[in-house]
């Protein structure tokens, strides 16, 4: 069974459910099918499952909700965002906004930020 440390420590069974609703609020008023949301979490659980350890920090799950989110729906990536990387500013949306431009762009991925 895989794990998902919290920040405060607490250790829950991982739950494709809880990201599911966790991306669900991002994805609010956006033209996201519940299908498209399943596949993320499923990719997500991919993601964290191939690592082949027993327990994952939670900040991991939350960097591999990014890439697929931002492939589905990039204003719903930016709201996650802002509250997983705790946007402070408008300066932090504006070079968030940036990279998704360079991203387009160039068809890179950009570093990830911690």
């Amino acid at each position: 069974m895989l794990a998902v440390v919290k920040r405060s420590g607490v250790t829950e069974p991982f739950s494709r459910n809880k990201v599911v609703r966790g991306v669900q609020r991002a994805c609010q008023g956006r033209p996201v099918d519940e299908d498209a949301l399943q596949q993320l979490a499923h990719r997500v659980e991919e993601v964290v499952r191939s690592t082949g350890s027993a327990e994952i920090a939670s900040h991991e799950v939350g960097l591999a909700i990014l890439g697929p989110l931002r492939d589905l729906d990039e204003v719903a990536y930016l709201r996650f965002a802002s509250v997983y990387r705790a946007f402070s500013s408008v300066e932090d949306f504006e070079k968030e906004i940036a990279e998704l431009r360079t991203v387009q762009a160039d068809g890179e991925e950009p570093a990830e930020a911690p």
